[in-house]
């Protein structure tokens, strides 16, 4: 280690830099947010008739895959203008995106596993739309295992950008898939449900006033946080990792 690096700070080696007011506010914004809209579910939306308290966990359960589809939309993004400006910080964004949006994903699966013992008497089924989103969730976990098995960055970078623009099909296929198949007992929230939907919400008071403000969280304000902050980890995790290597080759 050179004498330069040794006067400088933990922080100014590895390269971190002040977080930027926006991100701070965004972060209280998701952290108020949150707590604003999960109020809204428990205390303001009315106990439904049919389905009993069960049913308030459609407040976090859909709107996590709508932050997940963000999410996984910001990693189409990055990836398509890291192809074009070979930056990595796009790539640190797309990287980000598919971490939270898989995060998202998980969420959405349990609490629908969740919701789906007392109403549907199982854990799970081989309904389409809860295929599909366990096909999408395990699309991008092979994103992070085939990554981390790529040793060479600029090759790994640019595979993994391509990969997370196709893979982005099968969040496609996850939001339509109930519009196009019809066998399903998914219920849909918003709309006419098909015809062997189980689970409908149409009699519950309070469900447009709960539900939208935590759809427009989540799918703005909360994978925007996530990612912002999950990209600046990620890059001084690689400034960390240059520093160890400039370490060990003196």
């Amino acid at each position: 280690m050179n004498a330069k690096t040794e006067l400088l700070s933990p922080r100014q080696t590895v390269g971190e830099r002040p977080m930027p007011v926006l991100l701070r506010l965004l972060t209280i914004l998701a952290l108020v947010g949150f707590c604003f809209t999960l109020f809204l579910g428990l205390f303001v939306a009315g106990r439904d008739i049919q389905q009993g308290e069960i049913q308030r966990i459609f407040y976090i359960h859909m709107p996590s895959f709508f932050g997940a589809f963000t999410a996984f939309g910001l990693t189409v993004v990055g990836g398509i203008l890291y192809l074009w400006r070979k930056s990595e910080q796009w790539d640190r964004i797309a990287l980000a995106g598919v971490e939270v949006g898989l995060a998202f994903a998980l969420i959405n699966l349990v609490t629908g596993a969740i919701w789906a013992r007392p109403i549907w008497n199982t854990w799970w089924t081989w309904d389409p739309r809860l295929t599909s989103a366990a096909i999408m969730a395990l699309t991008y976990a092979a994103y992070l295992m085939l990554r981390a098995g790529i040793e060479d960055e600029a090759r790994k970078r640019s595979f993994m950008a391509v990969y997370g623009i196709f893979a982005f099909t099968s969040v496609l296929v996850t939001l339509f898939i109930i519009r196009v198949v019809p066998e399903t007992i998914h219920p849909v929230i918003v709309g006419a449900s098909p015809q062997n939907a189980q689970g409908s919400f149409e009699a519950t008071s309070g469900v447009v006033t709960a539900l939208i403000p935590s759809l427009l969280l989540w799918l703005t304000v909360m994978p925007i946080t996530l990612i912002w902050h999950r990209a600046r980890i990620e890059r001084r995790l690689e400034a960390i990792n240059r520093l160890k290597m400039r370490i060990l080759s003196e």
